[in-house]
Parts: C-alpha cells; structure tokens; sequence
C-alpha cells in the first residue's frame, strides 16, 4: 500500500511539473512571424563526455572509468495553408566503461520516431490531429552478475524487443513549435518482443509461471501485445536565463483494456548550458514509468560536457 502511494504521488508530481513547465513557456514565449508554407528542417548533434583516472597512490577511493553519450534530434516539418506536418527523429546511445570490468555498460540506449499530422480550426491554435509514434532501442541490453569473478551477463533486451507502435487520432493544440500538447483519446498500441525471450514451450507450468511475469506485458509463446487506449504527449521549449535552454518532452499512455489507472509515463528534461556554437554544458534527467517493464520508476541523469553541431 505505501509503495502504490508513494508511486502515485510521483505520478501526479511529474505531471503538474509539466503542467507547471508549460504555464511557464506559455508566458515567455515571445511573438513569432507566422510560419511560411513548405518544408523547414533542422537538427542538433551533441556528444557528452565523463572522465575520471585516480593513480596508485591516490586512497580517498574510487575508481577510473570513462563515458559518452551521443544525441542526434532531427525535424522535418511541413506546412500549408492550415494543414501541418511534424516529423521529429531523436536517437541516443551512451556507454561507460569502468577500470577493470571485462565488459562497457549502456547508459543509454533509444530510438524513437514521432509524427503528428494536423489540420487548424478556424482560427485558434486547436488543430485536429493524427499521430504516429514508434521506439525502440538499437543495440542488447543485459543484466550483469557482479557477484561472479569474472562478471557474468545474460542477454534481456534487444532492437525490436522490446519495440512500441502507438497511433490514432485526436487533438493538438499548438502554439508554437516550441509549445504544444497533443491528445488522443482512440490510441491503439502494439508491444512487439522478439520470440527467444517468450518460447517457453507446451508445458502448462512454464506457461502458466511465465505469465505471472510476462516479458513487457507479453505472454508466453507470443511476439506481440495489442493494447487500446488514450495517449497524451506534450512538448515545451524555453529559455531559464540568457544561454540555459530547457527542454520538456512528456508522454502519458492509459490502456483502456487492462489496468487503466495505471498511466505510464515518460519524462524528459534537456537542460543546455551554451558556452559557444560548439560547446556546452548538458543535463539530462528522465524518468520512466511502466508496470509492464519494471513496478516503479526508471531513473536515469547524465551531466557532462557537450561538443554540439547544429544540422
């Protein structure tokens, strides 16, 4: 009963912090040129880098390792008269090696793809909308052993497995390309896993304890779970001070079909400390919530410094 309390209020903090977020970009946004018909394009790269050597002789404790993370994000978006189309790419893959280990460890691993179609009503920044969302991750990802010497790792996830397709239709009402919350109430999503992690045969044991803990929500001897629900992603951009961008990408799914209190979440907050054109200082928080994968929050935070080029 504690633990679902105190999950619940992490829940309901992270939304009123975006709704909060949101509030404030709504009143720092300054006023735009209205956007031209066609195609715009743009994109950042960044790679963040963590580094830390102790000698021989150094005894407060510790010990060497090394780390980066690439980011690549990527718009296409489209234009025309009152029907718009936004297309954004966003690719991230980290990796830490520590002194001594016989293997590196993902800090980071994600492939993501999102596109919403909208046409404007009337004059207002309501639009009704069409949206597509696909994610993945791009390389294995393991569970390591440390108490065997040397470590051990079994194999847990993959490309594809797991891999998430969500779509449907709703509403978008957008500000700017900076500001903008997306509604949709008639999601469908599919949960795609690959086959080696769910075959577990024709006995009735195996199935029966495998589904007491399905892999992602999907059941023994199965490939791919179908859930109905509604989806809410919100995305908001500004600046703290002259230099220090935030931002805010939030994503809630509700399945219609099984457990529909139990709203998943995906938080994440880029903070950008602008040095020059090419060099800044990074700060990534995201939080994760999804009783399919893990019965609490995934947490993950990377601070380090950022090479940068604009595409």
């Amino acid at each position: 009963m504690y633990f679902c309390n105190k999950t619940q209020n992490m829940k309901r903090i992270f939304i009123s912090l975006f709704a909060a977020l949101t509030a404030i970009s709504s009143f720092s946004q300054e006023e735009e040129d209205k956007p031209k018909d066609g195609w715009t394009k743009s994109g950042n790269f960044s790679l963040l880098f963590n580094q830390a050597a102790f000698n021989a002789e150094w005894t407060g404790g510790g010990t060497s390792n090394i780390a980066g993370n690439i980011s690549l994000t990527y718009d296409v978006n489209y234009r025309k008269g009152k029907l718009t189309w936004d297309n954004r790419f966003m690719g991230d893959y980290g990796l830490t090696k520590i002194k001594g280990d016989d293997f590196e460890r993902k800090t980071n691993d994600r492939l993501e793809i999102n596109s919403v179609l909208g046409y404007q009503i009337n004059e207002t920044n309501w639009a009704y909308s069409f949206f597509t969302n696909f994610r993945t991750q791009f390389a294995k990802g393991y569970d390591f052993d440390d108490s065997t010497n040397p470590v051990t790792r079994i194999e847990t996830t993959r490309f594809m497995s797991p891999g998430y397709l969500q779509f449907g239709p709703g509403m978008l009402w957008k500000k700017s390309d900076n500001l903008k919350v997306n509604i949709a109430p008639a999601t469908s999503r599919m949960i795609f896993v690959n086959s080696r992690y769910t075959d577990v045969g024709n006995d009735p044991a195996a199935i029966e304890a495998f589904n007491l803990s399905p892999y992602f929500g999907v059941e023994a001897n199965e490939t791919m779970r179908f859930e109905f629900g509604a989806s809410v992603s919100g995305y908001a951009k500004f600046d703290l001070v002259e230099n220090v961008t935030m931002e805010n990408i939030l994503n809630l799914y509700s399945n219609y079909l099984e457990d529909p209190q139990n709203v998943d979440i995906d938080y994440i907050m880029n903070m950008v400390l602008k040095v020059n054109d090419y060099l800044s200082a990074n700060v990534i928080f995201q939080a994760i919530y999804d009783d399919n994968a893990v019965k609490g929050f995934q947490i993950r935070e990377v601070l380090g410094i950022g090479l940068n080029y604009k595409l």
